[in-house]
């Protein structure tokens, strides 16, 4: 059974900084991808990043380009987003998601098949 766990929401105002931590157990798979969508209240869940464990290769959605990192601790079997410059707009529930997908030679996070429980992050004007 796979198991994905987060950690390390919380509330911050404007312009500061959460590093989300993704624990995961249970994954078989040699290859696949991991990453973060989130959900704010009243709006659609979107992915905010991802990393192929295959080759690496990691994603950003535009609007978090240049503010967010993904990276993976291979020996602790963990996932990080780090989030600076936090805006309001950046409020939402997070949650890690793995993925099988493959396409155009890596693996997306486009649809998840495991979700974790999530964390809250919320920003203040």
């Amino acid at each position: 059974e796979v198991h994905l766990v987060e950690s390390g929401g919380g509330l911050v105002k404007t312009g500061g900084s959460l590093r989300l931590s993704c624990a995961a157990a249970g994954f078989t798979f040699d290859n696949y991808a991991i990453g973060w969508f989130r959900q704010a209240p009243g709006k659609e869940r979107e992915e905010v990043s991802c990393i192929s464990k295959s080759n690496n290769r990691k994603s950003y959605a535009e609007s978090v380009k240049g503010r967010f990192t993904i990276s993976s601790d291979s020996a602790k079997n963990t996932v990080y987003l780090q989030m600076d410059s936090l805006k309001p707009e950046d409020t939402a529930k997070y949650y890690c998601v793995t993925s099988t997908t493959y396409s155009d030679g890596t693996y997306s996070c486009d649809y998840p098949e495991h979700w974790g429980q999530g964390t809250l992050v919320t920003v203040s004007s």
